[in-house]
């Protein structure tokens, strides 16, 4: 490819110097017309024709074998969401951090269940499109041990700087042990892993801070004022139905000072079992803060 290069750089120089001297307005102070030559204009269109296909196929050739990811590479479900990221293992353990074992290709399968969202880890070179209703991946193999970073290269929203991970490749036999030591994605032990395996806390806070939805500090059988889906205003204190409804149909009671249509239901997401270690979660935080 240098050697293309160079050939070119010389013709192209070499063709410029040449019409510079040739043509230049010294020599030529009365403008002529030229006359069209067709067989020169076929010359020049087919020749860069045919070295722009050749330089594609050369492309192309080396570029479907790099994407094209092993038969064992370790297959690892990706889930990019407002606004962080979730990785689901092969035997259902889930992570906030991408663990990869070393030297051990990976295959990223991509998924996003809201808006468009882009996986790049600038220290692998790999940038990809994380689109909903589509299926794509990426792979790699890792070589050095350490952490590198995973930033979201599409703006998503409010929060798009915050959708920030990292790869943490370690030892095989280390990379077991952390497998052994996840929970899995339908764990119920722990309310405050469902929310965040389900990203709740990219649109919620945990603080008092507003953002796209309420907070959930002090939510437990506080007063709130809601709209419903018709449109009317109404005063509700927190309670566990409401926090069921908010859940599968949250659109139906809208706190006032929030947008509609802005959360998606997760019924058939989040299961019953874990929707009620939610509930126990928020009522057992509001019985802390009496």
């Amino acid at each position: 490819m240098l050697g293309i290069d160079i050939f070119f750089l010389i013709l192209i120089t070499a063709l410029m110097i040449i019409f510079v001297t040739r043509y230049n307005r010294r020599r030529h102070q009365k403008a002529v017309q030229v006359q069209e030559r067709t067989w020169l204009e076929v010359l020049w269109i087919t020749i860069p024709l045919v070295l722009v296909l050749a330089m594609f196929y050369v492309g192309w050739k080396n570029y479907i074998p790099l994407r094209r990811p092993p038969k064992d590479a370790l297959e690892i479900k990706v889930i990019g969401r407002m606004w962080d990221w979730q990785f689901v293992y092969p035997d259902g353990k889930v992570a906030t951090m991408l663990y990869v074992p070393l030297n051990k290709p990976v295959k990223l399968n991509l998924y996003s269940p809201d808006v468009l969202h882009g996986f790049f880890v600038p220290a692998f070179r790999i940038k990809e499109d994380v689109v909903p209703g589509k299926n794509n991946f990426t792979w790699f193999t890792a070589t050095q041990l350490g952490e590198y970073d995973i930033f979201c290269s599409a703006y998503c929203g409010m929060r798009h700087a915050y959708m920030y991970s990292k790869v943490k490749v370690v030892p095989t036999e280390e990379f077991n042990n952390i497998m052994a030591s996840l929970g899995s994605a339908s764990s119920t032990a722990d309310a405050d892993a469902i929310l965040r395996n389900n990203g709740c806390y990219s649109c919620h806070s945990n603080d008092g801070t507003k953002l796209v939805g309420p907070s959930f500090k002090g939510l437990w059988g506080a007063k709130k004022t809601i709209i419903t889906a018709d449109g009317k205003k109404q005063t509700i204190v927190v309670d566990e139905k409401y926090i069921e409804e908010s859940i599968l149909d949250p659109n139906a009671q809208v706190e006032e000072g929030y947008m509609p249509n802005v959360m998606r239901s997760y019924k058939g997401v989040i299961k019953d079992e874990d929707i009620k270690a939610i509930v126990e979660y928020f009522k057992k935080a509001g019985e802390q803060q009496k």
